[in-house]
């Protein structure tokens, strides 16, 4: 069992936090002659798979480093543009990693603020009032869950379908909010949670529940 990710988001709609804590990644490595076999494209200041298919390299999927060396957006770590690396024969063979593209700050920041609105249309389609809005989303690779406070502040949890005691979770995420950052005098309401000891501490409340399941009393 795995818990993927933990979002807190304020009743604006901004993402105040963020925490990828476990990310299973499909990866793949391969040395390439020329001409590559593959069609490469620039999309979203990321070098993706356009076309073709090979050895768990899939469309969509990016290029995340060359010859060992990692790649960010469209440019290797030492500078080379991409497209550029790898239309040039001179530097084959080569090595290139694909996976699947990790998410941006700004694409989380944009996710985070549509989740926000979809849960307030979900709050609006209910046929009776005082609806509680999204509380699960399913899909056959994860589940998201989410615990709305009174005040609004929104707990998002990404994990594996088959993972138990997330709602428990959600609570305790709550209980460490409350704990170690609203008691925090260094901390204002609405903004970035930027305290090393809610880090930790939620860092092992995840820890303890993808071992233990829900917590008990006194947890």
């Amino acid at each position: 069992m795995a818990i993927f990710s933990v979002y807190v988001v304020n009743k604006a709609g901004g993402l105040i936090y963020q925490l990828d804590h476990y990310a299973p990644r499909s990866e793949t490595e391969k040395t390439f002659s020329f001409p590559l076999d593959l069609v490469l494209k620039l999309h979203d200041e990321r070098v993706v798979v356009a076309f073709g298919q090979r050895d768990s390299i899939r469309v969509g999927h990016a290029v995340l480093s060359i010859n060992g060396i990692d790649v960010n957006g469209k440019y290797t770590a030492d500078g080379k543009e991409v497209m550029e690396y790898l239309g040039n024969p001179t530097n084959y063979p080569v090595s290139i990693r694909f996976g699947r593209p990790r998410l941006s700050s700004n694409e989380k920041l944009m996710l985070a603020s549509m989740f926000h609105s979809l849960f307030a249309i979900g709050s609006q389609l209910s046929p009776e009032l005082g609806s509680s809005g999204i509380e699960m989303l399913e899909t056959d690779t994860f589940k998201l869950h989410c615990f709305q406070t009174l005040t609004g502040i929104k707990f998002v949890v990404l994990a594996d379908p088959r993972q138990a005691g997330i709602e428990s979770l959600l609570r305790k995420i709550y209980e460490i909010y409350s704990d170690f950052a609203l008691k925090n005098p260094f901390y204002s309401l609405e903004m970035p949670i930027r305290c090393e000891l809610f880090d930790q501490n939620l860092k092992l409340a995840l820890e303890v529940a993808e071992k233990a399941g829900p917590f008990g009393p006194g947890s």
